[in-house]
């Protein structure tokens, strides 16, 4: 009869437990979610700028320097490109890679002090087989010789 006692007060203590061990690993979570930017994944990675402009249809432009290239996947895709290029490069390249695209504009820009920018639609502008479900580009004068170019390809 001994032997069975145990078997219950371990049973009763193991259930006891339970709700103290799932506290204790809610507890661990909400700090893990409020000590991390990315508590579910999609931290940025950085990945080559030929492959991030892909994603979206294009190439870099030549001339163009300084690239820093991130991608974050999770639920969605998002490419980020940054880079330099001579600005008489720059309008040239535009044409050249989306020429069904709207007209420049300032109104939509998403990066502050930005010259100008142009949003699209890739099935739109962008040719056969791109991964984007969008582009924005957000052009920045440094100079009358070069602009800062960010560019963004994403999935939505």
């Amino acid at each position: 009869m001994a032997e069975r006692g145990r078997t219950r007060w371990g049973t009763v203590a193991a259930i006891l437990a339970l709700p103290g061990l799932i506290l204790a690993g809610l507890a661990v979570m909400a700090v893990w979610f409020a000590t991390s930017d990315y508590p579910l994944g999609g931290a940025p990675e950085k990945v080559p700028c030929a492959e991030a402009l892909a994603f979206g249809g294009a190439r870099l432009p030549d001339g163009a320097f300084e690239g820093r290239c991130t991608v974050r996947t999770w639920l969605d895709t998002d490419y980020e490109a940054e880079f330099r290029v001579p600005r008489a490069e720059l309008w040239s390249w535009l044409r050249r890679t989306y020429p069904q695209a709207l007209e420049p504009d300032t109104g939509f820009c998403v990066g502050g002090g930005a010259d100008f920018c142009v949003d699209m639609d890739s099935e739109v502008t962008a040719p056969p087989g791109v991964g984007a479900n969008a582009v924005q580009i957000d052009v920045t004068y440094e100079g009358p010789q070069q602009a800062l170019v960010r560019f963004s390809a994403f999935t939505v």
